[in-house]
């Protein structure tokens, strides 16, 4: 537990869940080692420039697909111009585990096929605004992983980026599924919470934040 009393699982929202420590300790310092790889190349971690000039301050790496703003390819253009690394398919078999664990029977796992995943670093100063996840051509749910450092998860509706919203504290190893009608809130992280890290994960400081999607993008196609 990550506190005196186990937090329970909550449906925030349709379509929108939140599992509390859904990854163990185990699992969660191998992702936490995977990410130093993949932090290291051939597209290396970095901060996402905005089409207005604005700088993002999180740093992010992307498998599978690339994102920048507001699309998907398969090379970093506005990076290194390489081709960024495959998307494992140990994160796919996560992700089908994730939707089962939010959905129970309910769940699209079986037909579930992430092909990307958007790995973001935060610094205790890092923020996230409120944005919709909306390059996707398929409607399939967005599974969302935490490590490290609790922050602030505000999930909003699909109408603005205002009220009315709702404020998660996600914590190290917390699963947030969303999908159906809640596929395309905003959503965004105003704050890390100080002094939450969880040296346990082999992490250190910070949060990692593992998203991942099907893009249902061609898979032959070069870009998207």
């Amino acid at each position: 537990m990550s506190g005196l009393f186990p937090r329970p699982q909550a449906v925030v929202a349709p379509g929108a869940v939140h599992v509390p420590e859904w990854l163990s300790p185990a699992r969660r310092r191998e992702l936490v080692a995977a990410c130093r790889e993949w932090a290291r190349g051939p597209v290396p971690l970095r901060h996402t420039v905005l089409p207005g000039g604005g700088v993002m301050s999180v740093r992010t790496v992307c498998l599978g697909w690339h994102w920048q703003p507001y699309h998907y390819s398969r090379t970093a253009d506005d990076v290194n111009g390489a081709r960024v690394a495959a998307f494992p398919d140990r994160l796919a078999e996560l992700g089908r585990e994730a939707l089962v664990a939010a959905y129970g029977d309910k769940s699209p796992a079986r037909a579930y096929a992430p092909d990307a995943a958007l790995v973001n670093f935060y610094d205790g100063a890092a923020r996230m605004g409120m944005h919709q996840d909306k390059e996707e051509r398929s409607g399939a749910p967005v599974v969302s992983l935490s490590i490290g450092a609790t922050c602030v998860f505000r999930f909003g509706n699909t109408d603005n980026r205002g009220k009315p919203y709702t404020d998660v504290e996600l914590a190290s190893g917390d699963l947030f599924v969303f999908g159906g009608p809640s596929r395309f809130a905003f959503h965004g992280v105003p704050r890390i919470v100080p002094g939450t890290a969880d040296p346990a994960s082999g992490l250190g400081h910070g949060r990692l934040n593992l998203t991942l999607r099907e893009t249902g993008l061609d898979p032959l196609a070069p870009s998207g």
